[in-house]
């Protein structure tokens, strides 16, 4: 069975793929707005043995999502929105012909914890996506908090952490700092995005 799951480069995602790997073909697809490129995370899946694949997104759901956050002064909303957009296509497997040795889509996935406020996928539009796509919706982390997480990943995982706009990945984040960088200047950054520490997967222990 083939799985797609979201990547970003980070610890979550990685631990996500690590759990599945024993049950599915896993591979590892950043969605890119073609705002940066998703090197990171190609180098991330490689040093932990993913094959990664880089999937197009609607430029104009980056754009809607910063005017978004922009207006409400936080990320979250416009983080969902991407999040969801993202599912979506990736679920869709338009981009699957293009991809190295995938055939079909069995389930599409992602890295969302228990404790994540954004982003999540509920359970509605969980259906909604298998219902319409004819793949699983599949969130490995969604039962475990952040203390055993840190545990996993300490164990498994060489991992790389720092300031967020200084960790390079391949998430919705990086993208939409730069547009928002772009449309309403640095201080929109700062305004909008909190400080806080991001994580790199460099390897397996």
């Amino acid at each position: 069975m083939r799985c797609a799951l979201l990547y970003s480069g980070g610890k979550d995602s990685t631990l996500a793929a690590l759990l599945l790997d024993p049950f599915y073909n896993v591979t590892l697809v950043s969605g890119s707005f073609g705002v940066r490129d998703t090197d990171p995370a190609r180098e991330s899946a490689s040093a932990v043995g993913f094959d990664h694949a880089t999937v197009d997104l609607d430029p104009d759901v980056a754009h809607d999502a910063v005017e978004q956050m922009h207006d409400d002064g936080y990320p979250r909303n416009g983080i969902q929105q991407v999040h969801e957009h993202a599912v979506e296509t990736v679920a869709r497997g338009d981009w699957v012909a293009e991809a190295d040795d995938i055939d079909t889509l069995d389930a599409v996935a992602d890295g969302t914890r228990r404790d994540d406020r954004v982003p999540t996928i509920e359970r509605p539009l969980a259906q909604s996506v298998e219902d319409r796509f004819g793949v699983d919706y599949l969130a490995p982390l969604a039962g475990i908090g952040r203390g055993a997480i840190d545990a996993m990943a300490a164990n498994r995982l060489v991992v790389e952490s720092g300031p967020s706009a200084e960790i390079p990945k391949a998430d919705y984040e990086v993208e939409l700092r730069a547009l928002l960088r772009e449309r309403y200047g640095e201080g929109a950054v700062t305004d909008v995005f909190p400080e806080h520490t991001q994580s790199r997967v460099r390897g397996l222990r």
